[in-house]
């Protein structure tokens, strides 16, 4: 998309050095919104996708490196970032490792990281931002979920990804009419497709034989649907989670 509907806007993207918070970065970038990036170990991935975001937009975009995993830093870490270029309009909370192990050999630390990282990381940034866009009248949430939401077997990270669409519909009702809280629910993505062959080499023949358009999304398609709700097309939707997984969660068996 060419047109820069986004000018203007400052936006900041939770795990966005790589894969899925890369893709959308660009975009938000494509539309000419400022962006700050977020890492933790990934800095080298970040710095490159710097570069790439200066070939889009003439804005000043950053990096803020820090764990995001942790609730206090991640409060810290925004709130530095907000000090520094005095809004965010935008909050993409995008960080959320994936886990399968079974609840029954997960241990307490595994337990709260993956908790954390999914859940507690965007209820910190969205506290963070949160008044500063009921006092400048406009701000965008966007959750991250995930098509493990709606099934049962992925363990601590269904139960992450599920509170977070409660988390979407919970702030939408505490933060409007000025911010909008929306989420979208990717199912497995084109592009890292491979990397279910460690968990279950037969998931993603199965899965595609189970989606009513025969295929996976791809990170594009994700981004664009995200950055969808920060569109002005989008001004009277809220609380709402879009799956995006090509019918796969409507299979049959």
């Amino acid at each position: 998309m060419s047109s820069k509907t986004l000018q203007g806007k400052t936006a900041l993207v939770t795990g966005s050095s790589r894969n899925l918070g890369a893709e959308i970065a660009l975009e938000l970038a494509r539309r000419g919104a400022q962006v700050i990036i977020t890492c933790n170990k990934s800095s080298d991935e970040a710095k490159s996708l710097q570069q790439q975001l200066k070939l889009e937009n003439d804005s000043e975009n950053f990096i803020i490196q820090g764990d995001f995993s942790s609730i206090k830093e991640a409060e810290n870490l925004v709130a530095n970032a907000l000090a520094r270029v005095g809004q965010i309009d935008i909050l993409i909370n995008n960080l959320g490792p994936f886990s399968m192990k079974p609840f029954s050999e997960l241990s307490s630390e595994e337990f709260e990281y993956y908790w954390n990282a999914n859940v507690g990381s965007a209820f910190a940034c969205s506290k963070t931002v949160a008044p500063t866009m009921k006092t400048q009248g406009w701000g965008r949430i966007v959750n991250v979920s995930a098509g493990s939401a709606y099934i049962r077997n992925h363990s601590i990270y269904t139960l992450a990804k599920s509170a977070l669409i409660t988390l979407t519909e919970s702030l939408a009702m505490e933060l409007g009419p000025e911010v909008t809280v929306n989420a979208i629910a990717p199912g497995q993505i084109f592009e890292s497709a491979e990397e279910m062959n460690t968990f279950d080499p037969l998931f993603n023949e199965r899965a595609i034989a189970a989606t009513p358009l025969g295929r996976f999304p791809t990170r594009r398609e994700v981004a664009n649907i995200a950055i969808g709700f920060c569109e002005q097309s989008f001004d009277i939707v809220t609380g709402v989670t879009i799956p995006i997984d090509g019918g796969w969660r409507l299979r049959s068996s």
